[in-house]
């Protein structure tokens, strides 16, 4: 009997070792990371290229570049304006959406007039910057990188992966606090 329990404290000290952790059987380094920064790089340097070709051929229009990283001209200027939307400001506007090529995607009435608060719900990266360059009653075209657009996953309809787009956006009315700086009449 004495050997029974004997036998069973050698077993219970034993098991009172406790768990040891696994050793990882991979050890991951920042390279995917690194390897999706390159990427990235490589496909921006590529559509800059196809874009600035676009923009080369386009003698119709001046072209300018954003801090944002698009390009774009104004169709229609309002020169006696100077305000434009900023944080909290709610703005109406409509906008297209078409391939470089000119294909359309989406129309701006299959979109429909767009009510918007600047920075506080979720536009496309290019369109939530590209509201703030305009003025009531402007219009202007935009090209956007496929990053400044739908990026990797596009819009799970239309547009596809990687896509660069090009927009015309005409900006309606803002409204500050309320009071509307301008109702189209």
């Amino acid at each position: 009997m004495k050997a029974i329990w004997s036998s069973i404290l050698i077993l219970v000290l034993m098991s009172c070792g406790g768990p040891e952790p696994r050793k990882p059987v991979k050890v991951k380094s920042g390279s995917f990371f690194k390897e999706s920064v390159e990427r990235n790089k490589t496909l921006l340097a590529q559509e800059e290229t196809i874009i600035q070709k676009i923009i080369e051929r386009d003698s119709l229009h001046e072209y300018m570049a954003s801090p944002s990283g698009f390009w774009y001209y104004f169709d229609a200027k309002n020169d006696s304006s100077r305000y434009l939307p900023k944080t909290n400001d709610q703005i109406l506007f409509s906008y297209d959406l078409r391939s470089l090529d000119n294909d359309t995607i989406y129309t701006a009435q299959e979109i429909g007039p767009t009510s918007y608060v600047v920075d506080k719900e979720q536009l496309f990266t290019g369109l939530q910057n590209a509201v703030k360059l305009l003025k009531i009653n402007e219009k202007a075209t935009f090209i956007f990188p496929s990053l400044q657009a739908y990026g990797y996953h596009g819009d799970g309809d239309r547009i596809g992966p990687r896509t660069p787009l090009k927009s015309t956006i005409e900006l309606h009315t803002i409204i500050i606090n309320q009071d509307s700086l301008n109702l189209k009449p």
